[in-house]
């Protein structure tokens, strides 16, 4: 790849000094930098288990979709920082190395190219457990399949690959007949790794992972620790490469992680990292109750460009993506699968409305990079007060479960006597059941009422004299959040008809 540096800028910065160049950097134009090159792609032998590893474990065939995986091949570059970053994102950077690689992307897509919507959402694969997982897909499922979305997941970083501290080394330690070839020259190239796979689903050089799906929108997207890396990728990155056409950001936290790929370089990141607004394209971040107390300090206002959304009483990891993703998880890795390792007797997860937003955050962030309206944007969750009748958050985005509530959620729990690092992210549900759950004890490890004053758990009858009542009660919540932008209409039925089912009320 080539880089350049345009006149101006260069004259500016020479012509400047002492406070002078303070003014210049922050003023003239950045670096210019050449697009990403696209790799070749290639097609894997079957290796020692026949199936790519993360394949999903569900018939994608029942959805009318169909999963593959290949490889693709190239020269990647790192970058530094140019000029002075600061908590604005307007973040430029500059070539600092070359290196090869070979990763790999798995792909879901709709066996009937007249089903495809024409989107692709290329997720960054997370590596928080030392193995790759897919959380966004997990999370944003039932929209993906119903509205014929292409699904890419981005072996991105090392550990990916090569592994790190967990049983799994890697791919290549899963299958070295499949996986033995890849090369990953470390995170200070994944993000230009990530660049180089959106350009192969747009023009591959051989085999096309989409089987010739015309492509119109290219959405990048990640979660949790790979959130923290799109920030990186969208303030630093997208600017030179302008290979996606929007971002979903999805539970980050204050601060973008290192450019340099870099653990210990998160001390140098700007603290907050806010999402730049001068971007071309759309940024949709969403953030659950778990990550709101660590991310509040980089809220910023929503602009033509930045959306946020902030979700009451959701967590990071749920019930609902647990219940997805572990299946596919023990199809790959079997016993070696990371356990949230919750205390015995502590309260189950959070089974709240995390998949019902990230459906409509999808929706809207591609109807968004389409040239559509910019979807609504949602209240602040206030992260101190609580409502003492039920526990729940208040503030935020507040879909059915929070507003007509039979329980309460909260993104938070105890983690006393856990013994895996993942339990807290799963957050927490408390059943109004009179308190007679083994975690109601009136104190932190009690999610649904963890201050004095003690107050008792609500009384579902009373809530709701009537069954009819309840269910009432719910459509109307599910049609305002529907007009509200926060809820799609499929899943405002979906919620409806879950309550006419149910036996609450009376």
């Amino acid at each position: 790849m080539r880089f350049s540096l345009r006149v101006p800028w260069r004259r500016a910065a020479a012509a400047a000094t002492g406070a002078g160049l303070l003014a210049a950097l922050l003023s003239a134009s950045p670096p210019a930098l050449a697009a990403a090159p696209g790799p070749v792609v290639t097609v894997p032998p079957p290796g020692a288990h026949g199936f790519p590893f993360l394949a999903a474990a569900e018939d994608l065939g029942s959805f009318g979709y169909t999963e593959n995986e290949y490889f693709i091949t190239g020269t990647a570059t790192s970058y530094a920082k140019s000029g002075l970053w600061t908590s604005n994102g307007r973040w430029d950077v500059r070539a600092s190395g070359q290196a090869p690689y070979k990763t790999r992307l798995l792909v879901r897509r709709p066996s009937d190219p007249a089903k495809f919507n024409g989107t692709v959402v290329v997720e960054w694969l997370n590596v928080s457990g030392q193995l790759e997982l897919s959380p966004d897909y997990w999370f944003a499922r039932d929209e993906l399949l119903r509205k014929g979305y292409a699904w890419v997941g981005v072996s991105a970083q090392s550990v990916g690959v090569n592994g790190g501290l967990g049983e799994i080394r890697g791919l290549k330690g899963w299958d070295p007949a499949r996986y033995g070839g890849l090369v990953h020259p470390g995170d200070a190239f994944s993000y230009d790794i990530f660049s180089q796979a959106g350009q192969a689903l747009r023009s591959p050089d051989g085999p096309d992972p989409l089987g010739g799906l015309a492509v119109r929108t290219l959405l990048a997207d990640g979660e949790s620790q790979s959130a923290g890396l799109m920030t990186t990728y969208a303030n630093a990155v997208q600017p030179v490469s302008r290979v996606y056409d929007g971002f979903m950001i999805h539970s980050n936290g204050a601060v973008g992680a290192p450019i340099s790929g870099e653990l210990s370089d998160t001390l140098w990141m700007p603290n907050p990292s806010r999402i730049r607004t001068d971007l071309t394209v759309p940024t949709f971040v969403v953030l659950t109750e778990t990550d709101v107390p660590l991310a509040a300090a980089a809220r910023q206002p929503d602009t033509d460009r930045v959306v946020h959304w902030e979700l009451a009483g959701t967590s990071h990891g749920d019930q609902w993506a647990y219940d997805l993703g572990q299946p596919t998880l023990k199809k790959s890795a079997g016993s070696a699968v990371p356990e949230a390792g919750c205390a015995a007797g502590s309260a189950p997860f959070n089974d709240g409305p995390g998949h019902y937003s990230m459906n409509a955050a999808l929706r809207g962030l591609d109807a968004w990079a389409r040239g559509g309206a910019r979807p609504a944007g949602g209240a602040p969750l206030d992260t101190v007060l609580r409502d003492p009748r039920t526990g729940l958050a208040t503030g935020g985005v507040r879909l059915p479960d929070v507003t007509v509530p039979t329980r309460t959620l909260t993104g938070l729990r105890d983690t006393s006597g856990s013994s895996g690092v993942f339990c807290g992210l799963y957050g927490a549900r408390d059943p109004w059941n009179g308190g007679a759950d083994p975690w109601d004890r009136h104190d932190s490890g009690d999610p649904s009422d963890p201050s004095l004053p003690w107050t008792a758990e609500p009384v579902l009858s009373a809530l709701y004299p009537t069954h009819a009542d309840y269910v009432a009660k719910v459509r109307a919540a599910a049609q305002a959040s529907v007009s509200a932008g926060h809820l799609l209409p499929e899943d405002a039925a979906a919620i409806t008809a879950a309550a006419e089912g149910s036996g609450i009320g009376g």
